[in-house]
Parts: structure tokens; sequence; C-alpha cells
């Protein structure tokens, strides 16, 4: 498995580990159609891959993930309720996936991360965020909702801490976001390093075939509704998608675009 060249995901082999690196620092490693599908691809090879004992996953540059691409959230503000929903779906596989991977996933949030970013912290087995990283749940300043990502984010936040960050898209910091579950260490950004190897090298004395039923356990029993997290969340797309046409979310993504206030908003 040898580096990937000019795409927007990064994928390289070291010691067992699968590195997967959004690689659009220009773009605040946001998540187009394009980045979507190379993570999906090579997630799906990582799977069946016996030399990879643990996928971590970062972002390129001082932001882990933006969240969704602006330039694509622009274009699906005119899209059709169908065109949003397969929008929506796209990354819900890409979640689905993740969440369901058969090897350990660590995320090694090296920086601030914002709506679908959230998605893939909660989708990943552990996560090691920097200390000064910045995190929020934004969707409803933009007349949408965190719909696609709820499934993953909320049976480690809780419905209590839903209720407020969902409602509230408050700016969240790391020591806040390990106080919600949704991090398991917080460490200055120079160790975030030795942290994630620390972590990967205790996952790797394990059996590969062992560590993948005790996911399959924590999935099958911890959580009884897990096994069908990624259904969940296709269905969350459907109800993103028909949000996303109607006059709020028009609304909230011109202001958006247009730099001003929505309509809704008091100066």
């Amino acid at each position: 498995m040898s580096p990937t060249r000019d795409a927007p995901v990064k994928l390289r082999l070291e010691a067992g580990i699968a590195h997967v690196t959004l690689d659009r620092p220009a773009k605040r490693n946001a998540l187009d159609r394009a980045t979507i599908t190379a993570m999906i691809e090579h997630l799906q090879h990582i799977a069946d891959d016996p030399a990879v004992r643990v996928v971590q996953i970062t972002g390129a540059g001082t932001v882990f993930c933006a969240g969704a691409d602006l330039a694509e959230m622009q274009a699906q503000i005119h899209a059709s309720e169908a065109d949003n929903r397969a929008n929506a779906e796209h990354l819900a596989s890409l979640l689905t996936l993740l969440d369901s991977l058969p090897k350990p996933t660590l995320a090694r949030v090296n920086g601030d991360g914002y709506g679908g970013a959230l998605g893939l912290i909660g989708a990943c087995d552990i996560a090691v965020v920097a200390a000064d990283a910045k995190f929020a749940f934004t969707e409803v300043r933009l007349g949408i909702v965190p719909a696609v990502i709820s499934p993953f984010v909320l049976p480690k936040m809780g419905e209590s801490a839903a209720r407020r960050y969902f409602l509230t898209a408050e700016t969240l910091t790391a020591a806040q976001l390990k106080e919600l579950g949704l991090a398991h260490e917080v460490v200055p950004s120079d160790s975030l390093d030795a942290t994630c190897m620390s972590i990967a090298e205790a996952i790797a004395k394990g059996a590969p075939q062992a560590l993948a039923e005790a996911k399959s356990l924590i999935r099958d029993v911890v959580r009884a509704s897990a096994a069908d997290r990624g259904g969940a969340s296709a269905a969350m797309a459907a109800r993103l998608a028909r949000l996303r046409v109607q006059a709020e979310a028009q609304e909230g993504f011109s202001a958006f675009f247009a730099k001003r206030a929505a309509s809704w908003r008091r100066s």
C-alpha cells in the first residue's frame, strides 16, 4: 500500500497502522463528494487487508475537518429534495462503513471540527483530540439539523447534551468534548502522535479476530439498537433532504454565503 498522490484523501501503511488523512488543507479538509468517495474506497480496501491492525483518521494542516464543503453546500441550495437526499446518504454510507469497520479505528483530531467532522469522530472507536481544538454542531444556524451524524454521536454524548448543543450550536472546547464522551484523550498538539502511537500499540497486542469480535459485541450487546445505526443514518438523510429544500434552509444558506444575518436572527 503506497501513498496516494493528488487525491483529497491520502493513505499510507506503516507498522500496521493505516494512516487515512483528509488532505484538503486549503478547504479546511471539508467533506465534498470526492473526499467522501475516496474515504469509502480506502476504508473498503483497509477492511480486507490483513496487514492493517489499526486505522487512524486525521486531517492535513491545522484543521481536522470543517464539515460539509461550502461550494457543494451552496450548490445544494437549489437542488431537489431527491438530490439532497442522495447527497446526505453519501455521507451516511461513509459513517456507516467507518462505524462498522472490523479494524479498530482511532481519530487523531489535530484541530477544529464542525458538523460532519463530529460524525467522523463519533463513528471512530477512540478519539484523541488536540487541546486547543474547537467544535460545534452548527446545523440549526443554517436552517437544518445534524441528522445524518446523529446516530453516531448521540449514543456517546447522550440525549441531555444533545438537547443543549444541537439547539444552541455553542462552541465546544476539547475538554468539553471529552466530558460529553466524544473524546477519550485531550493532549497538547505536540503530544498527539505519541499518544496515538501508545494507543495503537496497546490495540496491536490484541488478536485481530478478537478485536473485530469485540467491536461487534459492543454494537450488539451494549447498544442493542446500534446494529441499525447505518439504517438510522440513511433514514435521517431523508429528513435532512426534506429540510434543505424548505424556506428556512434556503434563507439560512443564502445568509451564510452572503455573510449577513439570517432573517430569524436578532441584530
